[in-house]
């Protein structure tokens, strides 16, 4: 990982759009500061696309698509997508799987919740779990006691032996029955809904984020950034990302609008 400082003017010239995880990301200690969503607010207003991929439940989505200055959400980890339209008042929201295959997967996540709740002493549901349409978040430092990392090893192979997908993110362990995550929905979104195939594209859009969960996105953009708290995950990272900022959370986050802002 390399120096934020070292991502080129020229490289941030072409940039035309922010990707960012939520969680430890744009937020700090759980907090959403007043300089990382003004960061956020000067972005979109600066003309650039703005657009969080997160863990976060449905729930959460449909109030951030409506209520923050965004241009979409991807949320539980591509799950789902939601897009605000402001000028018609018109939700698009988008599922992977139809609601017949989501109500079944939430039974089968059941049992494997009461499961992992049983086995895995000191964890607990998150907090956000009610507002969830596709997966199951279990958390490990959130609300709860940090767990050692053997613990969180074990709720990541519960759901592994159940046959779900399961990703770490800074606060929760996740996981969902489905072949998705965040950058394939991230992709439907934007060829959907921008009218941009994100492969030919992605050296247009940066995307930052902080933990294990962000990996398929850090793989996938020559400009990934991570804030400075990603190297608490290094060892856990399939795929790191290029740059990494000098500030941790949403000081990283506007340290790194403030880099793009500078040459527009």
């Amino acid at each position: 990982m390399k120096p934020l400082s070292t991502f080129s003017e020229k490289a941030r010239r072409a940039v035309r759009g922010v990707l960012f995880d939520i969680d430890d990301t744009l937020t700090t200690d759980g907090h959403l500061t007043a300089e990382a969503y003004a960061a956020l607010e000067s972005l979109q207003q600066a003309g650039l696309l703005t657009i969080p991929i997160t863990g976060r439940p449905a729930g959460w989505c449909d109030h951030i698509a409506r209520m923050w200055p965004v241009d979409g959400i991807v949320g539980e980890n591509g799950a789902l997508y939601f897009r605000y339209l402001r000028d018609q008042h018109r939700m698009i929201a988008q599922f992977h799987h139809d609601d017949g295959a989501r109500t079944n997967n939430r039974r089968r996540l059941g049992a494997l919740r009461d499961r992992i709740l049983a086995e895995v002493p000191g964890c607990a549901l998150a907090s956000d779990q009610a507002y969830r349409e596709a997966d199951l978040a279990i958390d490990y430092c959130e609300d709860v006691a940090l767990l050692p990392s053997d613990q969180v090893n074990r709720i990541v192979a519960l759901f592994e032996e159940a046959g779900a997908t399961a990703k770490v993110s800074s606060i929760h362990v996740n996981g969902w029955f489905g072949d998705y995550n965040k950058l394939s929905m991230t992709k439907r979104l934007f060829a959907e809904q921008f009218d941009t195939d994100l492969d030919a594209a992605q050296g247009a859009f940066v995307f930052v984020g902080d933990s294990p969960n962000d990996a398929p996105m850090f793989a996938h953009f020559d400009h990934a950034v991570g804030v400075a708290n990603v190297v608490a995950f290094a060892d856990q990272l399939t795929d790191a990302p290029t740059y990494v900022t000098r500030n941790r959370s949403g000081a990283g986050f506007a340290e790194l609008a403030a880099a793009l802002l500078a040459v527009r």
